[in-house]
């Protein structure tokens, strides 16, 4: 009983280890939201450059999501998390000085660059330490609190910038950066031994890359799933105009959106959780696109009828969305990595990859255009929906949605 004791406190201390390293890319990606408006105007920022703080930390997440897996394998899990992490406490600093625009958006590319690890590699570590029934429930504890993340980030934003200058909150995510790098230093232990370590070797990764992303079914329903949370991120992108300028509420306020969000997210995974294996894989799917539907009418009719955008009936419609975003995601993440059995880390890796480049896009192309107006956003998030559907539609018409759904 003793050793069990051991072995669930350890779990527990693990579980709670990655999910702080998992919580460092999403906690520092929105933490400043709230201090958008002082930033633009302290380093003369045009609204585009501001998105690029998002979208550029993005494009560095998304290009080293393809990398943190085959360095951990080749390296070790321990020796990749520890340099990520001091290079993000180095950008991170960085990024608190950055006496320009310019620079701000350099040190915030670096941050991409080096806060993925945690996220990456700790999947591989739960691999490496568990099987079975107990991988799946410390992946679940894990994954209960890295979503939270975006919901506490730009709340503990907004409560620093409401007593101190906009640099204080990456003085923040520094501090969070540099706790981690000792945490992770003193308790993490190397969980890949050396007789299991693989070469790194870019070009053979690089073909198998290229293999799966131009593989039509993979394609489409990558498509299907980026587009899907694409739509839901837009509204994530441009939260400090829905905010602060659309919603008219204050710094302190953004839990009124990020909560209801992720609350929809955690729903529509709970709900997928329990229909697996009972509903079959066209039913989660048709199901999820349903509430999809659903949610961006509601959200289109409203933007048209009412004259100002107002809290909560604005949210209402995106924690609807969110839900069923969700609901088809583990599906079709699910099918993607089963056409690649041999090399699922590899078709994991590019559809992050995938859906963060188009994220990046999202965050520094569109969302500077239409995040001034509720409705324009409303529109684009339903034509970013109808993409995704689109490809599950053709994916669904040309190979079928057969199987039981888990």
């Amino acid at each position: 009983m003793q050793m069990t004791t051991k072995t669930a406190r350890a779990s527990i201390g693990l579980a709670a280890l990655l999910a702080a390293l998992g919580m460092l890319g999403p906690f520092s990606i929105d933490t400043f939201f709230p201090a958008f408006k002082d930033v633009e105007l302290d380093l003369r920022a045009s609204v585009v450059q501001m998105q690029l703080t998002i979208s550029l930390y993005l494009l560095g997440f998304a290009g080293m999501s393809l990398l943190y897996g085959p360095m951990s394998d080749a390296w070790g899990r321990r020796p990749v998390i520890l340099w990520s992490l001091a290079m993000f406490v180095l950008a991170s600093i960085g990024a608190t000085l950055a006496p320009t625009i310019e620079m701000l958006l350099l040190f915030r590319f670096l941050q991409g660059l080096s806060a993925g690890a945690g996220t990456i590699v700790g999947r591989a570590i739960v691999r490496d330490c568990f099987e079975g029934p107990e991988a799946q429930r410390l992946m679940s504890q894990i994954t209960l609190i890295f979503a939270l993340a975006p919901a506490l980030a730009p709340i503990l934003g907004g409560l620093i910038h409401a007593v101190a200058h906009w640099r204080a909150i990456f003085v923040a995510i520094t501090l969070f950066g540099a706790a981690l790098l000792l945490l992770t230093w003193r308790q993490l232990k190397e969980t890949h031994p050396i007789e299991l370590r693989t070469e790194f070797a870019p070009a053979p990764l690089f073909r198998t890359s290229r293999d799966i992303f131009f593989d039509l079914r993979y394609g489409l329903l990558c498509t299907a799933a980026a587009f899907n949370f694409s739509a839901l991120f837009l509204y994530i992108a441009s939260a400090p105009a829905l905010v602060l300028d659309l919603m008219q509420l204050k710094t302190t306020q953004f839990a009124y959106f990020f909560i209801p969000a992720i609350a929809g997210i955690i729903i529509g995974s709970q709900i997928s959780g329990r229909v697996a294996g009972k509903f079959s894989t066209r039913r989660t799917i048709t199901t999820a696109y349903v509430v999809m539907l659903a949610a961006c009418a509601m959200n289109v009719i409203y933007n048209l009828l009412s004259p100002t955008v107002q809290w909560p009936w604005a949210v209402l419609p995106i924690t609807l969305f969110a839900v069923g975003s969700s609901l088809a995601f583990p599906t079709l993440t699910l099918k993607m990595l089963d056409l690649f059995p041999l090399t699922r880390g590899a078709a994991s890796s590019v559809q992050a990859f995938a859906s963060l480049a188009l994220n990046a896009l999202v965050a520094g192309l569109l969302s500077p255009w239409v995040s001034h107006s509720g409705l324009y956003l409303a529109l684009s998030a339903t034509g970013l929906m109808l993409i995704g559907m689109t490809a599950s539609l053709i994916y669904a018409a040309r190979f079928g949605l057969r199987g039981r759904d888990g």
